[in-house]
């Protein structure tokens, strides 16, 4: 093989070397695109409503991820932690623990306090009170710091409110 005829088969090669390198890049970049995790989101944004928020609150959880506010309180207290801010009622098919959601049953949905704590749960405008076992996470609202069933919420006499100020005491 002449030295032209060696030449013209190396240039060739690497010719092709860098198409193909070429080709690979592009192909991982689109492959990379197409995996975004923020392209996934906007779709699964783009058709939501108010409505569709309020049924499926766990992608309101994703984006406006809210820690919870704590008062400390004394030692002396037997209490273990107190807290204060907006309750909502909610009702659901199943529980984060598991069990089935009864909307008869006292219970409540608290993003942070194990599954079956005691909480009181105080209306601070009415003085009315109720307490509740917390089985379910959420809520998933920024701004409220627990959801409640709706039997406890019509013990609070929240019902025609929907929404209203508490005080959360653990009690057990």
């Amino acid at each position: 093989m002449s030295r032209f005829a060696r030449a013209e088969t190396a240039r060739s090669s690497l010719a092709t070397s860098s198409r193909l390198l070429l080709a690979v890049t592009a192909a991982a970049s689109l492959a990379a695109c197409a995996q975004s995790p923020v392209g996934r989101q906007k779709a699964d944004l783009a058709g939501t409503n108010r409505q569709a928020a309020v049924e499926r609150p766990h992608r309101v959880a994703a984006l406006h991820p809210r820690p919870i506010s704590r008062v400390r309180v004394p030692d002396g207290d037997a209490k273990q932690g107190v807290s204060h801010g907006v309750a909502s009622f909610y009702s659901d098919t199943e529980t984060a623990s598991g069990e089935r959601f009864d909307k008869n049953e006292l219970t409540a949905a608290h993003p942070t306090l194990p599954f079956g704590t005691k909480l009181r749960v105080t209306d601070v405008s009415s003085g009315r009170f109720v307490t509740v076992r917390v089985n379910d996470r959420g809520p998933y609202v920024r701004g409220r710091v627990v959801d409640i069933s709706p039997s406890a919420a019509e013990a609070l006499g929240m019902m025609d409110k929907g929404i209203t100020n508490v005080r959360l005491d653990v009690v057990q």
